[in-house]
């Protein structure tokens, strides 16, 4: 009986870190891609979705958990920030960061942005 409860959590483990790795290694997928789409916030809001883009901007407010209003000279959008990337200290309106992550299009609220990597600059 020991045995059998040793086996299903060494093969929990294993899925549950195969897993992890592949949701890092997406993530670093996306990160690359980004750094080569460094666009706008307006031109951000308009590209289809789960395209990697990076942009710049500075924080204007936190709209609700994890949601931010980020702005640059073309405008704004709404940016989902895990705290594991940032936490709400470092977050404050004011500050400029550089968003690494992908386009999210919605059929009824606008279009955001899911980070996968926050620079505080």
């Amino acid at each position: 009986m020991k045995l059998k409860a040793a086996l299903i959590v060494g093969s929990l483990m294993t899925v549950f870190s195969a897993s992890t790795f592949a949701s890092d290694a997406e993530d670093q997928h996306i990160i690359a891609a980004a750094g080569k789409n460094v666009v706008t916030i307006a031109h951000a809001s308009k590209l289809a979705d789960e395209t990697a883009v990076s942009v710049t901007g500075t924080i204007v407010r936190e709209v609700k958990h994890e949601h931010y209003e980020l702005k640059d000279k073309s405008g704004t959008i709404i940016v989902d920030i895990d705290r594991d990337l940032a936490t709400p200290a470092q977050l404050k309106p004011g500050t400029k960061v550089r968003v690494y992550g992908e386009v999210d299009t919605h059929r009824v609220k606008a279009t955001d942005i899911d980070a996968v990597k926050v620079d505080i600059l």
